[in-house]
């Protein structure tokens, strides 16, 4: 007897764990579109881990992994804006505000609200951001689109092309996350 309540008790430890989904091949594009250009750069390989439990999401970017149509707007974002050989990462790490109406457990889609601090170009900063979350089966999708002020992280727009590149960029976050075993 005691045998079966030491495994009913393993058992339950077990499923009462948090469950975390893990993708190394998010994607995030962001686009500057200004009525002289629209500037599209896109990455395909961001990582994010989610943990169901504590709502927790946290996401790792590397800037050189942005790919764009021309090979020059690709050089000038990593070498003057970005910097990324001295800044190679973007991240996020923040928790899910509202985990309580997201059943993980159940196939569907929820609205996320999520709080935490964004890193860019080295400059961090709280931020809120809404989304979406879709269940299906052992997969969890996140999507999100948010506007980011280039000025917010110290991102500066040489003169002379101030009037190709917007202000604020438009962030795109599609990432399909599977759940770790």
């Amino acid at each position: 007897m005691n045998k079966l309540f030491l495994l009913a008790l393993i058992t339950f430890s077990l499923s009462a764990q948090s469950q975390k989904y893990l993708t190394k091949t998010g994607k995030v594009v962001f686009t500057s579109k200004t009525p002289l250009e629209t500037i599209e750069g896109t990455n395909k390989s961001v990582a994010s881990l989610l943990d169901s439990k504590s709502g927790g999401v946290d996401f790792i970017i590397q800037i050189k992994s942005f790919v764009f149509d021309r090979q020059l707007l690709q050089e000038h974002f990593n070498e003057n804006y970005m910097e990324s050989d001295k800044i190679p990462k973007a991240t996020f790490k923040g928790t899910i505000t509202n985990l309580g109406e997201i059943n993980f457990a159940k196939d569907g889609e929820y609205k996320a609200d999520v709080s935490g601090k964004m890193t860019i170009h080295g400059i961090t900063k709280d931020v809120k951001h809404s989304g979406k979350i879709s269940v299906k089966g052992s997969t969890v999708a996140l999507n999100s689109n948010f506007s980011i002020l280039l000025a917010d992280y110290g991102i500066i727009i040489p003169g002379a092309v101030k009037d190709k590149i917007s202000k604020d960029v438009k962030v795109t976050v599609q990432c399909l996350l599977e759940k770790m075993k």
